[in-house]
């Protein structure tokens, strides 16, 4: 230690200049390190406890937990999706173009070109879909939705669905069950003969029974699907069930063709993922009720598309923040391996950014079962997500949980501040087209979409104390 007193002083100063300065008036040596705080780590301190942000947060918090989804109907995509045109196909993910697809992607769109009748020959699709003739857009910036793929064609059913407490819709693809599908890149003449029975017969028939029937809230199946072992993400069981119930009488006094009937009543029966597609539309309409709110941090979107993963922010408009999507670990099919998967894919994450899928495994335990893990990291994963959410939706309780609500309304800034990342479960898809369903799993959106999205939101918000923010779009 005498030693240590007795020689020469040399500090490394990182950071403000200033102490350097008067490290060496006092005539030490001294060596200056130039670092600054990450930029997103500066504006989280800026957005923290700010006034204008939290005001901002509970007003999209509160419009979300007051949406209303109701399913009013079915119909022809581009006769009710906004700024759907007839040259168009809308993918899942953020925007990409054709080059850049993974090939499940690939695949689904060269089927929903033959599926179209723009032409009848699968390497000519293929030629079609890189020509710049048709134009690609992300089903999110056309208020819809859809699994995996996501891909949604001009002629193909759509759910229509509206925000009964307010004035927004929400529309998504039928689910087509499991196996060979359209949604994992299936383009056989088996897959195709079915989405067009799906259009010419199952979506003429439910719309019958929907007329029938009249509206149909959603809320409220959901949350009896997640008080019977429902996360609404990957186990839909109890919600395609209830649905069902409310749906078969109406079937019946529709008019409808009996053999349809049957057959529409049986389609939905053996497929536990049928409620899927109505599950996302409705967190779709619920977090659109709150996008677009001036200064809020508040998540409203979190998909992928196989090679990107990307969320918007209430507060910063239509812009999107994205980072190189995830490969899932989980439990793969015999025969397959993490190196068979495509990157993270789909537009279903839409319901972990509702609150629902992974925010709400403590609902359903035995999901582990089919995307790895045990009960008690279902329940750590749901309480985690307290720590990086606004709220709990009153709405949607957990028996697990002594019936509190799930977390949601994902906060940036709480996602930078903690480190922690949302969780999400998911189905898992083979990188090459067509062979469908490889496994499931649980991954986590990546910290740099969020990083992004504070400095973008922080770069739009003045001073504390200054003028009201404009919002960044």
């Amino acid at each position: 230690m005498s030693k240590l007193f007795g020689s020469d002083l040399h500090v490394v100063n990182v950071g403000i200049a200033s102490f350097a300065e008067a490290i060496t008036r006092a005539g030490a040596g001294v060596i200056q390190l130039e670092w600054a705080p990450p930029a997103a780590a500066d504006a989280v301190a800026k957005l923290t406890k700010h006034p204008a942000v939290e005001a901002a947060n509970q007003k999209a918090f509160d419009a979300y937990a007051a949406a209303q989804p109701v399913l009013e109907g079915i119909g022809v995509a581009r006769d009710h999706i906004p700024g759907m045109t007839d040259r168009m196909l809308l993918h899942a993910g953020p925007p990409i173009d054709w080059p850049r697809m993974c090939g499940p992607m690939q695949g689904a769109i060269a089927g929903a070109i033959l599926l179209e009748g723009w032409t009848d020959d699968l390497g000519a699709a293929h030629r079609l879909a890189a020509s710049g003739a048709i134009r690609f857009a992300p089903c999110h910036d056309h208020a819809a939705v859809g699994p995996m793929a996501g891909i949604i064609s001009p002629s193909m059913p759509v759910f229509i669905l509206r925000n009964a407490a307010g004035t927004n819709r929400a529309y998504s693809n039928l689910n087509e069950g499991l196996g060979k599908v359209l949604r994992y890149g299936a383009n056989s003449p088996e897959v195709l003969a079915r989405l067009r029975w799906m259009r010419d017969t199952l979506a003429p028939t439910l719309a019958a029974g929907l007329k029938a029937l009249g509206p149909v809230e959603l809320k409220p199946i959901i949350a009896q699907a997640l008080n019977m072992g429902d996360e609404l993400h990957n186990r839909h069981g109890a919600a395609s069930g209830q649905l069902l119930k409310k749906l078969a009488p109406a079937l019946a006094r529709s008019g409808a063709p009996l053999a349809d009937v049957a057959a529409a009543t049986e389609f939905i029966a053996g497929n536990d993922h049928f409620f899927l597609n109505l599950a996302m539309p409705a967190c779709k309409a619920m977090l659109d009720a709150a996008h677009g709110v001036a200064g809020a941090s508040m998540v409203t979107a979190m998909c992928r598309n196989g090679v990107e993963f990307g969320i918007r922010v209430s507060g910063t408009g239509s812009a999107w923040f994205t980072a190189p999507a995830p490969l899932v670990d989980g439990l793969y099919f015999p025969g397959y391996s993490k190196a068979d998967a495509a990157g993270d894919l789909g537009d279903s994450a839409i319901t972990e950014t509702a609150g629902l899928g992974g925010f709400a495994m403590a609902a359903a335990l035995a999901i582990v079962k089919f995307v790895g893990g045990t009960p008690e990291d279902a329940l750590a994963n749901t309480l985690a997500m307290r720590a990086i959410t606004l709220g709990r939706n009153p709405a949607f309780t957990l028996p697990a949980l002594n019936f509190g609500g799930t977390p949601a309304g994902i906060d940036v800034r709480k996602v930078v501040d903690t480190g922690i990342l949302p969780v999400i479960n998911t189905g898992i898809a083979h990188r090459e087209a067509g062979v469908g369903q490889i496994g499931a799993g649980v991954t986590w959106a990546p910290m740099a979409c969020f990083q992004q999205a504070v400095v973008a939101l922080a770069r739009g918000l003045p001073p504390v104390g200054g003028s009201t923010p404009k919002n960044v779009r």
